[in-house]
């Protein structure tokens, strides 16, 4: 492998703590979507928003950081159209690390039920509360997530292609371990 041909270990690290924490929230967010009110779910609710919250902050640390520091190439043989499959799954990925919090954050603001980061830190509401639109903002926030599991699927299966079908390392560029 080239020695431009790996990500840094930060690109690395962020990676792998957004994906546990997306995937956590993902979980999360479709367990308590139907459970009934009582406080544990009112809790949980507070889980998901201060993880949403975090997230979003980690993806402007790592939207950052990709600016900053260019990923390594995709192999040689990759073709044309694989090649604009893989940057446009990973536009989106990123652009929906943005878009998902932002709607949970504008549907709470709607429905109004402020977000308060770690229980400590209140997030003004970027819309006054209007039970209609929280509603629509719900059905956008579901979408979202949605698209983000069908998105976060694909991402899953070409790693996985590359890895064990074409048994080149791609994978290997995303692990902390280095190739020996």
């Amino acid at each position: 492998m080239r020695s431009n041909s790996r990500y840094t270990t930060v690109a690395i690290g962020l990676h792998w703590l957004m994906a546990l924490l997306v995937l956590g929230l993902l979980t999360l967010g479709i367990y308590m979507a139907d459970l009934p009110l009582s406080p544990w779910k009112l809790q949980l609710y507070s889980w998901h928003k201060w993880v949403g919250v975090t997230v979003f902050l980690l993806a402007i640390v790592r939207l950052s950081w990709r600016y900053t520091h260019r990923p390594p190439v995709l192999p040689d043989n990759t073709s044309k159209r694989l090649r604009l499959a893989a940057h446009a799954v990973h536009y989106c990925l990123y652009a929906l690390m943005l878009a998902v919090p932002v709607s949970g954050w504008l549907m709470s603001s709607a429905k109004g039920f402020q977000t308060v980061y770690f229980g400590v830190l209140p997030i003004p509401d970027l819309l006054s509360k209007d039970k209609a639109l929280g509603t629509v903002l719900e059905t956008v926030h579901q979408t979202l997530n949605f698209t983000f599991i069908g998105l976060l699927i694909a991402h899953l299966a070409a790693a996985l292609k590359h890895h064990f079908i074409d048994k080149d390392a791609l994978l290997s560029r995303m692990s902390f371990r280095r190739p020996s």
